[in-house]
């Protein structure tokens, strides 16, 4: 071999090296987002369960909030109706003296 094919196989070998150096960085870069990604994911699906909840309990509250606006009319509804009531028995008795 001569010398110049030996420098050349020389920088060749050093080339292949640092090209499997840089392979194995990013493999372990690679590994690192999916670790980082998967850990997004579960943050994710999380958070979409708490989200689903959260509506759940909104819807209800709503609910409840509705039928208790719906009692309180009632029931404001029938002190109005007592009040006249009242105001027409009062007029029924002035009109009777």
């Amino acid at each position: 071999m001569t010398e110049e094919q030996s420098k050349l196989l020389s920088v060749f070998t050093t080339r292949v090296h640092q090209l499997m150096l840089l392979c194995d960085d990013l493999k372990n870069e690679n590994n690192d987002l999916n670790q980082q990604l998967y850990t997004l994911k579960t943050a994710y699906k999380e958070l979409e369960e708490e989200n689903k909840t959260i509506k759940v309990k909104y819807d209800n509250l709503k609910m409840a909030r509705i039928i208790s606006v719906k009692q309180d009319d009632f029931k404001g509804a029938k002190s109005r109706l007592s009040q006249l009531v009242k105001e027409v028995d009062k007029c029924i008795a002035l009109l009777n003296e």
